[in-house]
């Protein structure tokens, strides 16, 4: 149900209307851009035109989901803005190290790690996930909390397995 705007026309519900970002947010949203651009990392954020990233990137706390097995999924869902084919870049087999090390830096309790899914990998990147995690957590000392949002693997159980086990803390 739509409410009525002052000029009488009908307007978002109060529950889907976003905040603009605060003041001071912006320097912080611009070295968080910077930081993501120096290492080469994908960030869903980004990716998938997120509306939102100036609250996560630049609000008290910053989060960011970074993306894992590059910027091409080898699925073609309507609904992502993400880029696709059927045969994308290989896994880079620096990205795990590469991750861990820039978001140790970050000054975040939390971490989020999303990937594009990958059919044309054997295990569907499980076991490139599963090392990411383990990197981020040596590189903090085990300070960082780290969620990871995995893709279906395909239904492969093991898959699933891998990355439960590789001490992530939230797995969804």
């Amino acid at each position: 149900v739509c409410e009525e705007g002052k000029d009488g026309r009908d307007t978002r519900p109060s529950w889907l209307q976003g905040q603009a970002p605060r003041v001071g947010t912006y320097g912080k949203l611009k070295q968080m851009k910077r930081a993501v651009r120096r290492q080469a990392l994908a960030t869903v954020c980004e990716e998938a035109k997120c509306p939102n990233i100036a609250e996560c990137w630049g609000g008290e706390s910053a989060t960011a989901t970074i993306m894992l097995m590059g910027d091409t999924c080898t699925r073609g869902c309507r609904f992502c803005a993400i880029k696709t084919s059927r045969a994308p870049p290989p896994l880079d087999p620096a990205e795990p190290q590469r991750v861990a090390e820039q978001v140790a830096t970050w000054g975040v309790d939390y971490i989020v790690l999303t990937s594009v899914d990958r059919d044309d990998v054997e295990d569907g990147g499980a076991a490139h996930i599963a090392e990411t995690v383990r990197a981020i957590k040596r590189a903090s000392q085990e300070r960082l909390r780290v969620e990871v949002l995995a893709p279906d693997f395909s239904g492969r159980a093991g898959c699933v397995d891998e990355v439960a086990g590789s001490g992530v803390d939230v797995f969804a």
